[in-house]
């Protein structure tokens, strides 16, 4: 009867962290940038050595031969719709690129794309950090225009235009070499193979100004997944009340 318990026990985490990942993924399917993380389940089979004595059979009988393993991969490196939104400090890379910024303890992180700022210091910067690029705007600087090649001009106080610098990109070998730090914005981890790329070549995707890369999260999929695991849960809870039922049988049978 024990079984029962631990069997439903396991199943129980396992629908629970999934749930909290889909409802997490629906919470941000209008949250620009955002990349759904997908559930995956393994079975876990512990492969227990023949008892040499009947004393290591009774011992081994209640130690757990297997149970489910968890884990909810980001899907990064699907795009999603890009939006227009008329604002020239918008921008979105229609491609697997990144674009390198530095985080707020001097380390590189890779951003998706989003609003762009003018800083302080007068560099553009990206989600508060600045864009290693290293690209400053006069003052004076008006018409911002950034090329699908990354290539940024404006116009002076006199007229003229001139090249303020180029947008570089980058792409990263395996989604799994990336952490999320929030929504477009990841940490690269020590085994991540990052290759630089010039934006429209070497496979990294073009820089679009004027839009937002919108949620890769599919609402309609979403939600059907959501029922599923919440009738998995259901059942298993099933299971628990099943086996209680009939544990209280027994009991009573004792007497």
């Amino acid at each position: 009867m024990n079984d029962a318990f631990e069997v439903a026990a396991v199943s129980l985490r396992a629908q629970q962290r999934a749930l909290e990942t889909m409802a997490n993924n629906i919470a941000n399917v209008n949250t620009p940038a955002f990349k759904r993380s997908d559930v995956i389940f393994a079975e876990v089979v512990g492969a227990m050595p023949s008892p040499a004595t009947r004393a290591e059979e009774l011992a081994n009988r209640n130690l757990q031969s297997g149970g489910v393993h968890f884990a909810a991969r980001d899907m990064i490196s699907l795009q999603g719709d890009l939006r227009p939104t008329g604002n020239t400090l918008d921008v979105a890379i229609d491609g697997r690129g990144f674009i390198e910024i530095a985080g707020p303890q001097g380390q590189t992180l890779l951003w998706r794309g989003g609003r762009l700022t003018v800083g302080r210091d007068g560099y553009l910067a990206g989600d508060g950090g600045l864009l290693q690029s290293l690209i400053a705007v006069p003052d004076d600087a008006t018409d911002l225009t950034i090329g699908r090649d990354g290539v940024v001009t404006a116009k002076t106080a006199d007229g003229a235009r001139i090249e303020l610098g180029q947008i570089a990109l980058v792409r990263v070998d395996g989604d799994a070499s990336l952490e999320r730090t929030k929504p477009g914005l990841y940490r690269i981890l020590d085994d991540a193979r990052v290759i630089d790329a010039v934006p429209g070549e070497d496979g990294a995707g073009t820089i679009e100004q004027g839009m937002v890369e919108e949620s890769n999260v599919d609402f309609s999929a979403a939600m059907v997944q959501l029922l599923m695991i919440q009738r998995a849960y259901a059942a298993n809870a099933q299971v628990v009340q099943a086996a209680d039922q009939l544990s209280s049988i027994s009991n009573n049978l004792k007497r």
